[in-house]
């Protein structure tokens, strides 16, 4: 019998150190309370299945849904809105505060890049009958600025080096089986940066958000991820990580949706002792902005 018949969640390499799938809020709803003024209501039906609403409407739609936990009281829940182009709702969902990070990213509104992902980040609290909102919220931070992580999926490793308030940098280590592939990609672009968005959940987790927007917009259809966006819940604490990823990739001209969960255990690499190419990217200049 193959088993991967009984699991429907097995996925990709970059999946192998996925978390177990999560279904603890089976059953349960939550109320957001955003900033921005659209509120949210989740009502999680089953291990697949939840119904959203927005700003306290009647209607409910249906969605399939992704759940992952990075700690004991922390979700990353990530849907599709079923819409036409393609969007998708990722929540933060912080029980320990009772705190809630939204991430919208919606492909096709660029008229010259049908793949390109716009993204929207907006904080706000959980609603908990018989308590006031607190005040407090996640919020864009600097601490992550300076950090050289390697990261280890599994199936391959990617050094990430957070050298700048806005964007990342990413190299493949060159002893790694495959990274010849990945870095011949970016050595297509003048520098692997990407636009990115730091958030702090609370200490010693963090919200790290890419979207592949330089890649798309520079090499296009030369490489078959196209503009995808990765969320990472990154626990200094325990040194690992999940994630989701949402886009599309393209093989032989064929476009194929992309929305899954992954995992990853990581080491901090010291700035100061790392090999000449990886420091470098440090320092280098962001050959996207002026």
């Amino acid at each position: 019998m193959d088993l991967r018949t009984v699991n429907q969640y097995v996925s990709g390499n970059i999946a192998q150190f996925a978390p177990p799938v999560c279904f603890e809020l089976i059953g349960q709803t939550f109320d957001f309370v955003m900033d921005d003024g659209m509120d949210y209501k989740l009502r999680f039906i089953d291990k697949t299945t939840l119904e959203w609403s927005i700003d306290g409407g009647e209607t409910r739609t249906a969605s399939d849904y992704l759940c992952a936990k990075a700690d004991d009281t922390t979700y990353l829940v990530s849907y599709e809105l079923g819409d036409t182009p393609r969007a998708n709702h990722t929540f933060v969902i912080d029980l320990e505060n009772y705190l809630v990070t939204r991430i919208f990213s919606q492909v096709g509104k660029n008229k010259r890049l049908p793949y390109f992902i716009s993204q929207r980040y907006e904080f706000g609290a959980i609603l908990r009958e018989g308590f006031e909102l607190p005040f407090v919220r996640h919020g864009f931070t600097s601490d992550m600025i300076g950090n050289i992580v390697q990261w280890n999926y599994g199936g391959m490793e990617t050094v990430h080096v957070y050298h700048c308030a806005h964007y990342y940098r990413i190299t493949y280590p060159p002893e790694q089986e495959g990274s010849r592939v990945f870095n011949e990609a970016l050595a297509k672009l003048p520098s692997s940066d990407e636009p990115t968005a730091y958030i702090k959940i609370k200490d010693g987790l963090y919200l790290f958000s890419l979207t592949e927007a330089n890649m798309e917009r520079v090499v296009g259809d030369a490489m078959p991820f196209r503009s995808n966006t990765m969320c990472f819940l990154q626990d200094y604490r325990r040194m690992r990580l999940i994630g989701r990823a949402f886009g599309t990739t393209t093989y032989d001209g064929v476009d194929n949706a992309l929305h899954l969960t992954f995992g990853a255990f990581g080491k901090l690499l010291d700035p100061d002792n790392v090999k000449d190419y990886i420091k470098k990217l440090l320092t280098d200049p962001n050959p996207f902005i002026v």
